[in-house]
């Protein structure tokens, strides 16, 4: 059973459509991450399904009830904020028993969750405290707390990482997988963040423009993206874009695109073009980690190409290296092993993993 089904849902304000006919489902303890750009309408969506925004048209169902007019009190849902909001005069047991108070929850019960929910986050020392004597990373498991304790069918994230530092972040990150692991709830989670997205959720729906753009599972999303937009925002380094022309090489498909010293640079496909779309224009899509060196390691591999391309720019960062080639007219990202890292200013031959390679339409932008 589906605890959140979401059909054709739409909301403008005024004259201005900011969701656009979205679609998704989240299967009873699912992980669902939506994810994109500011302004893509990701955090008005989670607004709607907790209630707080109204339904300009379409069906938000939670547990296969229909809450569009539900007051947020009433979805069962918990919700988690970016910015905590935490009562500052009250102590972190006080903020916890707020909302069970408030419904009335008998007083033994109150006071079993909070043993389970503090002992579950690892809070106990914290209870007495009040927010203002507590880290950053202390205040977002206090407000996790205070979802927990009400064990709703639905909880809603809203970036709750996002005021974080970087190494807190990562922290974090970790805790509220292992915790959904644990309590195994169904969690839709917004974030801008997409390594957020593809280390947390079961399944991303990337948003842009009040669209759902793709809904799949990380995987899927990053190898195989539904169009231009998801495969450049998904993925850091984002994917190279290279303008190219199907052709054949030894009778195999191939695309072909302006290379190194101005010749011609063609490249055989690992999966054939479909039918009947030879010499149309396409767009390339490679991700920096399916360039290397072209070293005898790898020339075995099945569905390598090589090019040359000109080092640009290296830019070491410990683990990897990170080098900007130019390729005819245009610059790619590679990353590279620091054992084979480039050197600035060498014509480096490069090895190109075709059987990663996405073909996009140029007039459509989708996948092909």
């Amino acid at each position: 059973m589906s605890t959140l089904t979401i059909n054709d849902l739409r909301k403008s304000f005024g004259l201005v459509e900011v969701l656009k006919g979205i679609n998704l489902e989240a299967r009873t303890g699912e992980f669902i991450a939506l994810v994109g750009p500011s302004g893509c309408g990701k955090s008005t969506l989670l607004a709607m399904i907790a209630g707080l925004e109204t339904v300009t048209a379409g069906e938000i169902r939670i547990g296969g009830r229909l809450v569009n007019s539900v007051a947020p009190k009433d979805r069962d849902i918990a919700m988690v904020f970016q910015s905590y909001a935490l009562y500052p005069t009250m102590t972190v047991r006080q903020n916890m028993l707020f909302g069970m108070e408030s419904r009335g929850v008998p007083k033994d019960e109150q006071v079993a969750a909070i043993k389970r929910v503090a002992a579950l986050l690892q809070i106990e020392p914290l209870l007495e405290r009040k927010p203002g004597q507590l880290s950053g990373g202390q205040r977002q498991r206090v407000a996790m707390g205070r979802a927990l304790v009400r064990d709703p069918k639905l909880f809603l994230f809203d970036e709750p990482l996002s005021n974080l530092d970087a190494k807190l972040r990562v922290d974090m990150r970790t805790e509220i997988k292992k915790l959904h692991h644990r309590v195994g709830k169904t969690t839709v989670y917004v974030t801008h963040d997409q390594v957020e997205a593809m280390t947390l959720a079961s399944r991303i729906a990337v948003m842009h423009q009040g669209e759902v753009q793709q809904f799949d599972e990380p995987q899927t999303i990053y190898d195989r993206p539904a169009n231009i937009f998801v495969a450049g925002f998904m993925g850091s380094p984002a994917m190279n874009f290279i303008p190219a022309e199907l052709s054949t090489i030894d009778g195999s498909d191939a695309v072909s695109f302006p290379g190194h010293g101005g010749g011609l640079t063609t490249l055989k496909l690992h999966r054939s073009a479909p039918a009947g779309i030879s010499g149309r224009r396409v767009i390339l899509g490679i991700r920096p980690e399916h360039l290397s060196r072209n070293n005898p390691e790898v020339r075995g591999k099945e569905g390598l190409a090589t090019l040359v391309a000109p080092v640009e720019v290296v830019e070491p960062t410990g683990a990897e290296t990170m080098a900007v080639l130019r390729v005819g007219e245009l610059e790619v990202v590679g990353r590279f092993t620091p054992d084979e890292a480039p050197r600035m200013g060498e014509d480096m031959i490069v090895s190109v993993d075709m059987t990663h390679a996405c073909l996009f339409d140029p007039a459509t932008q989708r996948l092909i």
